[in-house]
């Protein structure tokens, strides 16, 4: 496929950006994303949550394989569709799920919501306390507009944070562990920026999924990928911090954008779904939720894409 050249100079929220990187693809991207669970050997009493992607402004999403055999839920606050598997369900060998979709590039768009209030509400791993609000307030002092102050806490971010998956703690999208720890990967980063938004009474939000090399036009996808987007002036303004660490050089572009080569699964933390797993609520969800006999198992798992046509660069 086409690889990204120079691009020159846009204008992005208000900062100038120039900007060149083979991991990104900009206009539109179109491939086909197989999500393959292979279950436990002994599924007797299995209970399984797996997210179901669908369409939205910036995502067509056709699924053309899945279950039937599984039920249908959403979760109560995000509208989230999740395939379950009980008991009863007839489930056996690999459960599959194959879509098709064409993806366009995010920058910041009007709010269709009319009420962005529950975007301030805290999480169970993502509080909003005296040490954010003291934080955050520091970070953007002197800014007036809400975009100058979350470009502030997006810069504060950038320098306080470092990806690294060592240790133990990271991973779970726990803000206090990131504020403390200053390490982890997309979820902590992102739980971070968020804590610190909502704080100062912006509005924030997270999503995850999965982002599709660019550099290949197909392959396996090794693990998950998040991102944010905070409320501006009637628009949601979409973030990558963590990305914008790997690569610095695209620190102003992940200020206001989000590449077209990204396939979206789920929005939002602390899901309620009915029926629930035994660890309700859901802390995030994209990779499937199993147990077994009550006790969450880990599944096999396997992600892949195929490009259906050449990307836009």
């Amino acid at each position: 496929m086409k690889q990204s050249v120079l691009l020159g100079v846009v204008a992005v929220c208000g900062w100038q950006v120039a900007f060149a990187h083979p991991s990104i693809i900009l206009g539109t991207d179109e491939y086909e994303f197989v999500y393959k669970v292979q279950l436990p050997k002994d599924s007797k009493n299995l209970r399984m949550w797996v997210p179901v992607a669908k369409s939205d402004a910036f995502q067509m999403v056709r699924v053309e394989r899945s279950p039937s055999s599984l039920k249908k839920v959403q979760d109560r606050a995000y509208g989230n569709e999740i395939l379950v598997a009980d008991e009863s369900s007839d489930v056996s060998g690999p459960v599959e799920l194959r879509y098709k979709v064409r993806r366009k590039e995010k920058e910041s768009y009007a709010a269709s919501e009319r009420d962005v209030a529950k975007y301030l509400m805290p999480e169970r791993l993502v509080p909003t306390n005296q040490t954010f609000y003291t934080l955050a307030s520091e970070a953007v002092k002197g800014r007036t507009t809400t975009l100058e102050k979350g470009r502030a806490l997006y810069d504060h971010v950038l320098d306080r944070m470092k990806y690294d998956k060592s240790g133990t703690g990271w991973g779970r999208g726990d803000a206090v562990y990131a504020c403390d720890a200053k390490t982890g990967n997309c979820t902590d980063f992102h739980a971070y920026f968020i804590a610190l938004a909502r704080s100062v009474g912006i509005p924030a939000r997270f999503a995850i999924g999965f982002t599709i090399p660019a550099e290949t036009n197909e392959g396996k996808i090794a693990g998950y990928h998040c991102w944010g987007e905070f409320y501006a002036d009637g628009k949601w303004v979409p973030v990558d911090i963590s990305e914008a660490d790997k690569a610095p050089e695209l620190a102003d572009y992940y200020f206001g954008h989000h590449p077209a080569n990204r396939f979206e699964v789920t929005k939002g933390r602390d899901l309620v779904v009915d029926p629930a797993p035994s660890a309700s609520p859901i802390n995030f969800l994209v990779y499937p939720l199993v147990e077994v006999d009550g006790k969450p198992v880990q599944a096999q798992t396997e992600f892949s894409f195929r490009r259906i046509k050449e990307a836009k660069q």
